[in-house]
């Protein structure tokens, strides 16, 4: 029996356009592979009941609560640059809407269900790699303080998933505070229904951005605050060393949450040129061009609210583009905030914080240097230890140069250790726990989420989550899992 576990749906009644009523496959044998708790409770649901048979079925989509209308959503999409008018959940589905005891809306959606309306040839199913990746990632990412979808638990559905080789399969249930999209968007405007897109505008207010409601220009200022939140995502990604990998229009939220972890890396050597996908040819979307590809997509969501903005066309594309034309400003400010936070120099100019962080940019790539290990490692030599960050350089002399400007500002060692992290999902030890998991050996896949769940907080015996890959591991490259 299900306990009183009230699913909403909120979307699939106000847009029937881009929702199409669907249900998971059946599945041969659910086991319960992982599940957080804390993510549970924040959403009202018992997390020892989530674990009896009632409950995986749940998280699994066999059985879904009374009044539950799941649905697989419609979206279009920019994939590596080339329009695609139909998208849509090919292997997801959106279960409902759960109002936790906050009283915050968020989706619950599962992903590997099986094949929808969208599936476009797909067998709509996962294995449980991919979904173990998105799981270890967007844990790590929430517990890093970046906006992001969040995954609720991994279910091994107990059949195979045929991919070069027969693979075991599990299903991803996610938690967002909506699944709306740029892609969203785009599919509304190409029905040539200016009232869907209007429609769809008005929710995504209401849901993400109801100051936007009293504005002079209340789509003007939806497209705006868009803007802002993806800018200080995208910040927040390069902060981290983090790339995404597949920055379709259909993966950048409306909300500005992060989205969709297939092909994702962090960088261990700094690079703007780093590019980890199998699918990325051109480095479309490498570690570098992130914030430009933010900006780019961000142009074609402006291009779907056009008619909303105003009725006039050259008009609307004014103010868009002078809207859009925030963002390099906005991108730029979360940017070097957040620098001068991991140099520890809040307080400092900025005249003399500029050239001091393109100066070290310019190190880092020379050498090769560690992103994470060396900002951590700055904060012991804040309180006059440089020898961990003089190890990781090859230059010394231009490290000891850049280290004696750096220290004349005074930075303050403690406050960098709250905003460089220990510990990231390290690429080789992400790989290393996929594949035990996959042989089914779950150990290394829990160690690892315990310990990037804990990003700042030095572990003794842990000192190999805190160190890049060996020489051995070689070029890292990312599948998308599909």
């Amino acid at each position: 029996m299900l306990p009183a576990v009230v699913l909403g749906s909120r979307f699939a009644q106000e847009l029937p356009e881009l929702a199409m009523p669907w249900r998971a496959d059946r599945f041969p044998d659910p086991q319960l592979v992982l599940l957080d708790e804390d993510l549970a409770a924040e959403l009202g649901l018992d997390p020892a009941w989530l674990r009896t048979p009632a409950g995986v079925a749940l998280l699994s989509g066999q059985v879904v609560p009374e009044g539950a209308a799941p649905v697989a959503q419609a979206y279009a999409g920019h994939q590596f640059g080339g329009y695609s008018p139909r998208l849509g959940d090919g292997r997801a589905l959106l279960l409902g809407e759960i109002t936790g005891p906050d009283g915050a809306l968020r989706d619950l959606h599962l992903k590997g269900s099986g094949r929808t309306p969208f599936s476009r040839g797909g067998d709509g199913l996962a294995a449980v790699g991919p979904m173990l990746r998105e799981y270890v990632i967007s844990r790590a990412m929430h517990a890093l303080g970046v906006p992001t979808t969040r995954a609720l638990s991994v279910v091994a559905t107990g059949g195979g998933v045929q991919r070069d080789e027969l693979l075991p399969g599990a299903v991803l249930a996610r938690v967002a505070s909506s699944h709306l999209r740029v892609g969203s968007f785009q599919y509304a405007r190409a029905t040539g229904d200016p009232e869907l897109v209007r429609r769809l505008a008005d929710h995504a207010i209401a849901r993400h951005h109801p100051e936007a409601a009293s504005a002079e220009n209340p789509y003007l200022a939806l497209f705006a605050a868009v803007v802002a939140a993806q800018a200080a995502l995208v910040a927040r990604w390069m902060l981290l060393g983090f790339v995404h990998g597949v920055m379709n229009t259909d993966n950048m939220t409306i909300s500005g949450e992060t989205i969709d972890y297939g092909p994702c890396a962090f960088v261990d050597a700094f690079d703007p040129a780093a590019v980890f996908s199998s699918i990325d040819s051109g480095a479309r979307y490498a570690y570098g061009n992130q914030p430009a590809v933010a900006e780019w997509n961000l142009a074609r969501l402006a291009e779907a609210l056009l008619g909303l903005v105003d009725d006039d066309q050259e008009r609307a594309v004014a103010l868009a583009v002078e809207v859009l034309g925030t963002f390099r400003v906005q991108y730029s400010a979360v940017w070097s905030a957040g620098m001068r936070a991991k140099l520890g120099l809040d307080s400092a100019d900025e005249a003399v914080t500029g050239p001091l962080i393109d100066d070290l940019l310019s190190l880092l790539h020379t050498d090769h240097v560690d992103w994470t290990g060396f900002f951590r490692a700055l904060g012991a030599a804040a309180r006059g230890d440089a020898e961990p960050a003089r190890a990781l350089v090859l230059d010394l002399a231009a490290a000891d140069s850049w280290l004696d400007r750096w220290r004349a500002l005074g930075p303050d060692g403690d406050a960098m250790d709250r905003v460089n992290p220990v510990y990231v999902p390290r690429n080789h030890l992400v790989e290393e726990a996929l594949n035990a998991a996959t042989d089914g050996d779950l150990g290394p896949v829990r160690d690892l989420v315990e310990v990037v769940t804990h990003p700042y907080d030095e572990r003794p015996g842990s000192e190999r989550y805190a160190v890049g890959a060996p020489e051995s591991f070689g070029p890292y490259t990312t599948y998308c899992g599909t």
